[in-house]
């Protein structure tokens, strides 16, 4: 009868925690993987399971320094810190289309129309939600939801466990993404943007020349279908800029492994 060592046990228990944790952490804060509407013990189940194979390639750490039940939390809540922050990362720059979202609204005269939407658990704009459902269709129709895949399987090989150093770097970081994020927003809306101002420009000269025409009555329509029809007409370039989003994000994600690993 073959009998299992303790300290391989041990060992097992370790890296299956240590590398549950930080996935866990990526999927609760990725815009695909951590949707709310998504049932929690499917999310739980594939975290699990994606767990369990990713463990079996992780070397085992050095956890000897963790004597005490408040170091190895520590070191539990080190490990959930990395995870947060690849999924904050690649929600962070998916957050643009909200933002573009709230700016075209506001232009095309659906300012005070939202839905709930079940990933922020908040009221979001209709366009934003629009914008939200087809990128999301586009990057599961293309995989690119293995790209959020294979980056947190592949932290473990930059960054082992116990191995990541933050510095102010990371906060550098975050900022020059919040930016990022507001940029691609306007670039998104710029379209509805410009051609909603001169159809007011059009409006204000309407006005101006036929003063009995009720310009405010006419005007709310025609925004709205002029925004719309440049929503329709512009929806091919939106596609590449959700491929630049795609893009982007994997590339700040291997960044911020790379510094962390390396240090500040």
């Amino acid at each position: 009868m073959t009998v299992i060592p303790f300290d391989f046990l041990q060992d097992v228990w370790v890296i299956f925690l240590l590398v549950l944790v930080r996935i866990t952490g990526m999927f609760f804060l990725s815009p695909i993987f951590g949707r709310r509407n998504i049932p929690n013990y499917y999310k739980a189940g594939f975290c699990f399971i994606f767990a369990i194979i990713v463990s079996n390639s992780v070397p085992v750490p050095d956890i000897s320094s963790y004597t005490s039940l408040a170091s190895y939390v520590f070191l539990i809540a080190k490990e959930l810190f990395i995870g947060l922050i690849l999924g904050f990362i690649s929600y962070l720059l998916f957050s643009a289309i909200y933002v573009a979202g709230q700016m075209i609204d506001m232009r095309i005269g659906f300012g005070m129309v939202s839905v709930f939407d079940p990933l922020t658990n908040v009221q979001i704009p209709i366009t934003a939600d629009f914008y939200v459902v087809f990128a999301t269709l586009f990057m599961l129709v293309t995989d690119s939801h293995y790209l959020l895949i294979k980056a947190v399987s592949d932290s473990f090989a930059i960054i082992p466990p116990d191995k990541a150093i933050f510095g102010g770097s990371l906060a550098q970081q975050m900022v020059r993404l919040a930016s990022d994020a507001f940029v691609i927003g306007f670039r998104i809306a710029a379209p509805v943007t410009v051609v909603v101002l001169i159809t007011d420009i059009a409006l204000g000269i309407i006005a101006k020349s036929m003063p009995q025409i009720n310009v405010f009555i006419l005007g709310l329509p025609v925004k709205i279908i002029v925004g719309l029809l440049v929503i329709l007409l512009t929806i091919g370039a939106f596609r590449g800029i959700v491929n630049v989003i795609i893009q982007g994000t994997y590339e700040e994600i291997y960044k911020f492994l790379k510094q962390a690993a390396t240090g500040p």
